[in-house]
């Protein structure tokens, strides 16, 4: 078996992947707390450093690129700060960015503020989310969809990453619909629009959206395959990955036995912030090197592992993963 998915892992260097959907600013700000403030009951923090990282489906395209994929990014950025940064990320990564940028729009951004005394770790305080809310101008729209039909006919699998900031609306989901009718392999994980994701190649809930989709119990493994069952059909995909926590992952074809997979490894969470993003981008790598479904399952069970072991927003690499294997 390992054999076999190594030989996966090695041919990731000849997929082409695009992923396509909301690139995110991970901006960390770190500092130290130093008393409590005279002005209002909240503790006074001292700056000390900042970064950022991508986030969201910039997150998937990193991570598709860190297991040594040739990768294409889909979206909006703004023409400010954190968009420029983004922008620099992606260069230094080797990721082709094919955004459409525009100067009414800010970049989507995550401010996390993090603090703690002199010797002990840093703790999340807060979280400032800035960006555009509800939909996309429809001169963007338009412009994404273009962009995202001549970037499809270059790619061996593409990877919808939504996180609900606009870039999977209508005009997006119908091109890649028809790419995946036309035999295309489309991934998609959505964290709020998985019900218009209907004739995508595969899609990827968690379980408790799982549950809210179909309105149906899944604490046991039965309950789960019966979820998964109704969720095919209604979703009208080929393939369903269900991720769920400390419980692992399954995998649901139209055809055959579901695949359970438990937990890799024996190690506590870290932390789990862009554990799909990783978990996608392996799966859909893996599917476009050749896989199986139950096969990919098995490889991003292992680098979703791997990713949650690491602090903030973060990356698995293809030597990381072949070392896991080996």
């Amino acid at each position: 078996m390992s054999r076999g998915l190594i030989q996966r892992v090695n041919a990731f260097s000849k997929v082409r992947v695009l992923v396509v959907g909301d690139l995110v600013a991970d901006h960390y700000v770190y500092g130290q707390t130093e008393r409590v403030s005279r002005e209002a009951p909240v503790l006074i923090v001292r700056h000390e450093r900042e970064e950022v990282k991508l986030g969201g489906a910039a997150n998937a395209a990193a991570n598709a690129r860190s297991l040594g994929a040739q990768v294409t990014a889909l979206g909006v950025l703004g023409r400010d700060s954190m968009g420029q940064r983004l922008g620099t990320l992606f260069r230094s990564l080797g990721i082709t960015l094919a955004a459409t940028t525009d100067a009414q729009l800010p970049t989507e951004t995550k401010t996390r503020v993090l603090a703690g005394g002199l010797s002990t770790t840093r703790q999340q305080m807060l979280r400032i989310d800035r960006g555009s809310q509800g939909l996309l101008p429809p001169r963007i729209r338009l412009k994404l969809a273009t962009r995202l039909r001549a970037a499809l006919a270059r790619c061996d699998v593409a990877v919808i990453s939504d996180y609900g900031a606009g870039v999977i609306g209508d005009e997006t989901r119908a091109v890649l619909r028809e790419f995946a009718q036309q035999g295309g392999r489309v991934c998609a994980d959505s964290r709020y629009g998985l019900a218009a994701l209907q004739g995508m190649s595969v899609c990827k809930p968690n379980e408790p959206e799982l549950a809210a989709f179909t309105g149906l119990p899944t604490g046991t493994d039965a309950q789960l395959t019966s979820a998964a069952r109704a969720a095919l059909s209604r979703l009208d995909c080929q393939t369903l990955l269900v991720t769920r926590g400390r419980r692992g992952m399954a995998v649901f074809e139209r055809a055959g036995a579901p695949t359970f997979l438990p937990v890799h490894g024996r190690a506590e969470a870290v932390d789990v912030t862009g554990a799909g993003d990783t978990v996608i981008a392996s799966f859909a790598l893996a599917l476009g090197a050749g896989a199986t479904a139950a096969d990919a399952a098995r490889l991003a069970n292992i680098a979703g592992s791997l990713v949650v072991q690491k602090p903030g927003t973060a990356t698995v690499t293809r030597e990381e993963l072949l070392g896991e294997l080996k």
